[in-house]
């Protein structure tokens, strides 16, 4: 059975992230975090990236970005990277996909889990396995927070597009067709980047940013809530 490796990809498509800009966006405190999950290792890496790096640079696809903010949950829950590497090889193989924690809520719910604990058993990690075996009652409630605000695409299962704040910011989006992927908002995707720099710019006047890039208000709100929140 084979796997599909990572592909050729327009970034112009694909969204672009340095991995400063990932971890910006995960609220990782450390981007070196990220490159470790990049490297091989004893094995594959965890994650296989849709960019080739050139020389130091490590430029992430928005799925590579989707993979991180799974990592990057079960590393918090305990789990070694050898553990996901070898979950990852496995999930690479049975789903065939480069992408297999970036798939659809089905997956989410009801294969990885299987793969977790099959990957436990076979490797005889007792530790790992008696963290798994504290969580399997709420693994379903876990992947469920991992799959909040993310829409997927019902072709490919994967992945279409991120809300990080759903709730406090719903206008706001993170879609690889929009901006290089980096967050936007409202009918006109601006970037809340831009939207946040010009309020700074305009000693915080929000009516004169939104007439001056057509926006309503609302938009503008949102952006200025979205980027304070990363940048607390």
């Amino acid at each position: 059975m084979g796997v599909a490796v990572a592909h050729s990809l327009d970034p112009l498509l694909g969204g672009f992230y340095t991995l400063s800009e990932a971890a910006r966006l995960l609220k990782i405190n450390n981007s070196q975090r990220i490159s470790r999950w990049l490297k091989s290792g004893n094995g594959c890496p965890i994650i296989i990236r849709d960019y080739e790096p050139v020389e130091k640079s490590q430029e992430l696809s928005f799925w590579d970005l989707i993979e991180v903010r799974f990592v990057e949950h079960f590393r918090s829950q305990g789990l070694s990277l050898q553990f996901l590497r070898k979950v990852a090889e496995k999930a690479r193989i049975e789903f065939k996909s480069s992408h297999p924690f970036a798939l659809s809520k089905a997956r989410f719910l009801t294969d990885r889990k299987r793969i977790f604990q099959q990957t436990a058993e076979e490797e005889g990690e007792g530790k790992t396995h008696d963290i798994l075996s504290g969580q399997y009652e709420m693994y379903e409630a876990i992947e469920e927070i991992l799959a909040k605000g993310v829409a997927f695409d019902t072709a490919t299962e994967l992945a279409r597009e991120w809300r990080p704040l759903q709730s406090e910011c719903p206008n706001v989006v993170i879609d690889p067709r929009f901006a290089y992927g980096h967050p936007v908002v409202g009918a006109k995707h601006i970037p809340t980047s831009a939207l946040f720099r010009q309020w700074r710019s305009d000693n915080g006047n929000r009516e004169r940013v939104a007439n001056w890039y057509g926006v309503n208000r609302g938009d503008v709100d949102e952006a200025i809530e979205f980027e304070l929140r990363l940048n607390a």
